[in-house]
């Protein structure tokens, strides 16, 4: 199976299947894929995307965003939810090149984790009701907030840590791609910060080891925080994940690994 999904105008769009759980399953692939922003299809884009046979869109981004930068076409066949996750917009003015980029962005997604629990929520029992997939979950980089909803996911799949921090930071693959996009628009500018398109394994690895401390668990997080049961998180794991035979396990624990990540593809 292929994890990176080729399209001419997106460069984030991803598979997120594959990734084996500590319970011996696996992420069923072609259920839940995570985007750049669906603004971008057009043409032969928009037909490849068709051919994925998506029913439903989670769109993170706020709605004035969403306008200005335009929103998956209309079509039949898919339920589009616009569910804005960020309630506080980034100030880029606060980040300390001595902390870090991976610093500056966890302090960001804990902001996401503490404010928009209600859109974070809602985001989770779309993908949890098996009716609705395949589920795309995208922003506008397919990095951050979209970051922050895959990693809850896998996390309540059993998908360990290190696995949700690579997925989160193959984002990187596609950096240079959108710093080209960017450069196009603004002929004449440079790239405007540090940042720009960048996703450190680091940030997730804080993001995710500070919300365990402060709430004993991923799991622990959402039930308090977002008021997510057992029961969806079981309905999650019922038409997320499955079963793997003896032979197929050896080879998926390979192929799941964070380096083997790196590459963009994990095949069967």
């Amino acid at each position: 199976m292929i994890r990176h999904i080729e399209f001419d105008r997106l460069h984030n769009f991803r598979d997120v299947g594959g990734y084996v759980t500590a319970d011996g399953r696996r992420v069923r692939w072609r259920r839940l894929y995570r985007s750049d922003s669906l603004g971008a299809l057009t043409g032969a884009d928009a037909e490849r995307f068709l051919r994925l046979g998506i029913r439903t869109v989670i769109d993170l981004r706020h709605p004035d965003e969403a306008e200005a930068q335009g929103r998956v076409p209309g079509r039949d066949g898919y339920r589009y939810h616009n569910l804005s996750v960020e309630q506080q917009p980034w100030d880029r003015a606060a980040y300390d090149p001595r902390a870090g980029l991976g610093r500056f962005f966890a302090d960001h997604y804990r902001r996401v984790a503490e404010m928009g629990t209600a859109e974070l929520a809602d985001a989770l029992r779309l993908i949890a009701d098996a009716d609705n997939a395949p589920v795309v979950v995208h922003c506008a980089a397919g990095k951050d907030r979209t970051g922050v909803v895959t990693a809850l996911v896998l996390a309540l799949l059993g998908v360990p840590h290190e696995d949700v921090i690579a997925d989160y930071a193959l984002t990187d693959l596609a950096a240079e791609k959108f710093a080209r996009d960017w450069l196009a628009r603004h002929p004449g500018e440079e790239i405007p910060w540090a940042g720009f398109g960048r996703a450190p394994a680091e940030a997730m690895r804080l993001f995710l080891t500070e919300l365990c401390a402060a709430h004993g668990s991923v799991r622990s997080y959402c039930r308090n925080a977002l008021g997510i049961g057992d029961d969806l998180v079981e309905r999650l794991r019922d038409h997320l994940l499955e079963d793997l035979g003896d032979g197929d396990r050896d080879r998926s624990l390979e192929r799941s690994s964070p380096h083997a990540a790196t590459d963009g593809r994990l095949g069967e």
